[in-house]
């Protein structure tokens, strides 16, 4: 059986087993509701709360400013759901862009159906949105923006503190979904001057299931599930304690090796890009004149169908994702793709490589082995 090469870190990170190894006692003898009173329950209370404090401190925020949520996805559609609702007094203008995650989209969608007027800017080839432009989209009745920090296909990392200043300045509120960057870039909100900010910690080498909205203090931000109040009010259900545990032990470690992390896997990156663009033909690096994570590669490869490309990836034991999305029995070029405006032979034969702390040159140099021979084959060129 061939070794397996793990290439597909923005759709999730294998959990760390220093991280595991932290849960595990909430899972077994402390592994109770931590709103009960009795002993049992205030030692996971307790669990929650040192969790609570470790995650503030890693993001440098106040321990009231953090949310623990299911998902990034959940983060997202209550930071846009629940202050666009709340906040409709000042406006219904909400301003976004054409590549954010869908967990954005569709929540955006949810607004117009409620009657929000809301605008999609464009972004460049380069995947990047114009700060001029979303400034003049900026209107008086505008009430939230919503920019993602880091797209989850093309690494692309927009201007967000120069974004989230334009906001403040026209009293918008401004939320970004950062779920891609935790461990690769700084993330921290005050620094980045956002009101809200989703993360996942199954993008961070933590556990799925369990997410962190920020919500800066003095954000009124009422709850999308209601219940028992818990999460300072804002989501209530009995909390993920193990899971909590293992978000904040995984961001303090990803926090903690971003610089290192981040200079050695944009070195592999390199490295499989040059080695592609002299193997592959006729190739394009989607967002590569964009700052872009370290770590993300998305690469077009003209005349071959992204599906065909990914299924021969994974015969060679090698796990990409592919830049397309399936509609109706046919691949479609995905709507960031889509957004980009460049050629139509750029749209198709799109895969994602996305490295991961464990990536090594041996698993690049396999990759750049096997893909002159594949592109051929698929160019019906052999």
């Amino acid at each position: 059986m061939k070794m397996r090469i793990y290439l597909d870190h923005a759709a999730t990170t294998p959990l760390n087993a220093d991280v595991l190894a932290e849960m595990l006692p909430y899972f077994i003898e402390s592994g109770h509701n931590p709103s009960s009173l009795h002993a049992e329950g205030r030692r996971a209370r307790a669990g929650l709360d040192r969790a609570r404090d470790r995650v503030a401190a890693a993001l440098g925020v106040a321990r009231k400013e953090v949310t623990f949520v299911g998902s990034g996805s959940e983060a997202d559609n209550q930071a846009i759901l629940s202050v666009a609702r709340t906040y409709r007094g000042r406006g219904t203008h909400v301003v976004s862009t054409r590549i954010e995650h869908h967990a954005v989209l569709h929540a955006l969608d949810a607004l117009r159906d409620e009657g929000f007027d809301v605008t999609v800017l464009p972004v460049d080839e380069r995947g990047l949105i114009d700060p001029a432009a979303f400034a003049a989209a900026l209107r008086d009745d505008t009430v939230l923006a919503s920019v993602m920090y880091v797209n989850n296909e093309i690494g692309v990392v927009q201007p967000i503190a120069q974004l989230a200043a334009i906001a403040r300045e026209r009293g918008v509120l401004f939320h970004t979904d950062a779920v891609q960057g935790a461990g690769l870039i700084d993330i921290r909100p005050r620094e980045l001057g956002v009101d809200l900010l989703s993360l996942s910690a199954h993008k961070f080498y933590g556990p799925k299931g369990v997410g962190i909205l920020y919500v800066r203090d003095g954000l009124v931000l009422p709850p999308l599930v209601h219940g028992g109040g818990q999460e300072f009010g804002r989501r209530s259900g009995t909390e993920n304690v193990a899971g909590i545990v293992g978000l904040a032990a995984a961001l303090e470690r990803a926090v903690a090796g971003t610089s290192e992390r981040a200079v050695r896997v944009a070195a592999l990156r390199d490295r499989l890009e040059a080695g592609i663009r002299a193997r592959a033909g006729d190739v394009r690096v989607n967002g590569a004149d964009a700052p872009r994570l370290p770590n993300n590669s998305n690469i077009s490869f003209a005349g071959i169908d992204s599906e065909a490309l990914l299924m021969r990836f994974d015969l060679e034991g090698i796990a990409v994702s592919a830049g397309s999305a399936c509609t109706s029995g046919a691949l479609e070029p995905s709507h960031v793709i889509a957004a980009l405006n460049v050629e139509p032979r750029w749209q198709q034969g799109v895969i994602r490589f996305s490295l991961g702390e464990a990536t090594t040159e041996e698993e690049i140099d396999r990759v750049l082995e096997v893909v002159p021979r594949m592109t051929a084959e698929l160019r019906g060129r052999a």
